[in-house]
């Protein structure tokens, strides 16, 4: 007769799948956001969504630092995990010694940032274009076109177009789709004509509701596609910038021109040319004028 010992059985108490992660994630290189970022959809100018995790025994609660702005984080990493490399300890002493520099107030924090940031570059290049590290690239090229139109503390380019309407347009980076948050009131009969003109050929659709269930409109999103490759991201990200540019230019003529006088005089913020991976031409067109 055969015997089944109690350490061979599956307890029916347990679920199959714990639900968390137990890896220890200290050194690890993290994207995050959605979720950390309520404030400001499409997150903060400062950030890129891609830390360093200077202290994490448990992804529930892991302390990083960000390697756009420097700046720590608290994260909760249990629901969505994506590790995209991993650094040396030495590495990692080394931003410890920084960061507590900087909290020091010594002349650490501009060194800081350029360490940060060379770190990031050097993590994307290493991992190339890839679907993990595509919402980065797409954030990063984003970020430097939301630079150049319009620069607050959102990753996001805000449009008046009349009437008391403001627009606020930021990139969902999983989906490379732009959503042009609008206010409450309802449509925006001009900006619908604006987005069939300036991007033939892309579903443009409404979300939100029209009022009648109580749910307000709350914009449009348009898509792009998920680009598969490196020169087909910055080509979208291109056409995303093109199509920025002449909204601003058609809705405010004024503040377009004080922009593009200053994107003439400096040049267009072009962080993705600092990166180069096998077989991906660089050239992509020239500004909005």
């Amino acid at each position: 007769m055969l015997t089944t010992t109690a350490a061979s059985r599956r307890p029916e108490a347990m679920a199959d799948v714990p639900g968390v992660c137990e890896l220890p994630l200290t050194r690890a290189v993290v994207q995050y956001g959605d979720v950390h970022e309520l404030d400001y959809p499409g997150g903060r100018i400062q950030d890129i969504g891609l830390a360093v995790v200077v202290e994490g025994r448990f992804a529930s609660s892991v302390r990083a630092i960000d390697l756009g702005s420097a700046e720590t984080k608290f994260l909760d990493l249990s629901s969505e995990l994506v590790v995209l490399d991993w650094v040396y300890e030495p590495t990692l002493a080394h931003l410890r010694r920084l960061a507590l520099d900087a909290a020091e107030e010594r002349p650490a924090g501009a060194r800081l940032e350029r360490y940060c940031f060379d770190l990031a570059l050097r993590v994307l290049a290493r991992k190339g274009f890839t679907p993990l590290t595509r919402p980065t690239l797409l954030r990063l090229g984003y970020r430097d076109l939301c630079q150049d139109l319009d620069l607050h503390e959102g990753t996001a380019v805000r449009i008046a177009t009349g009437g008391g309407r403001l627009v606020r347009v930021h990139l969902e980076y999983d989906d490379a789709a732009l959503v042009f948050e609008t206010s409450p009131a309802g449509p925006d009969p001009a900006l619908e004509t604006a987005l069939r003109e300036l991007f033939p050929g892309l579903p443009a659709t409404r979300f939100g509701g029209d009022g009648s269930d109580g749910e307000h409109h709350r914009g449009y999103r348009v898509r792009f596609g998920v680009p598969v490759e490196f020169g087909e991201a910055r080509r979208s990200l291109y056409r995303m910038r093109h199509g920025l540019s002449h909204l601003v230019a058609r809705f405010e003529p004024d503040r377009f021109r004080a922009v593009d006088g200053l994107v003439s005089a400096f040049g267009e913020r072009r962080t993705l040319d600092r990166l180069s991976f096998p077989g991906v031409a660089m050239g992509l067109g020239a500004s909005v004028h």
